[in-house]
């Protein structure tokens, strides 16, 4: 899909509503993403480097994440078929994360973020890992309609 067609979905969303199952949560979490998977042994390959980022928002099954490039070196951090492994700093822990990009855009010259906005499901997680972001979400939810 090209920007323009992108960018049009991206703003019929902010009219027509959300149509997301899982309520996200505004939070701005720092992590570092990279291509290939931290935790099994590279065997003396070398590893792609990682790029650091911050999150938009998160919920127990997808994040929007905002990062300063759409590429790892020569590699596109979208695309079909295309895996990405998040560390994501939470205020206690860090969690590891594999997520699967679902779509991206770049962000306007008028918005205060610079860069890219990729929203990206959550298809691997440990156990304890999603207990951890479960937990961390639910206070978050809750601590949003206090307010």
């Amino acid at each position: 899909m090209s920007e323009l067609p992108r960018r049009l979905v991206s703003r019929l969303r902010r009219f027509i509503g959300n149509r997301r199952r899982t309520r996200r949560v505004p939070v701005r979490l720092k992590f570092t993403l990279s291509l290939s998977d931290p935790r099994t042994n590279s065997n003396g390959s070398r590893r792609l480097p990682s790029l650091q980022g911050q999150t938009l928002d998160i919920s127990t099954n997808g994040v929007a994440m905002i990062v300063p490039a759409i590429r790892i070196g020569e590699h596109y951090l979208v695309g079909q078929e295309r895996r990405l492994y998040l560390k994501l700093e939470l205020p206690d822990v860090a969690i590891e994360l594999g997520v699967v990009p679902v779509r991206y855009e770049s962000f306007d010259e008028e918005a205060e973020d610079t860069g890219y906005l990729i929203g990206a499901r959550i298809t691997e997680i440990s156990e304890s890992d999603q207990t951890h972001l479960n937990a961390y979400v639910k206070d978050l939810l809750a601590n949003q309609t206090a307010s």
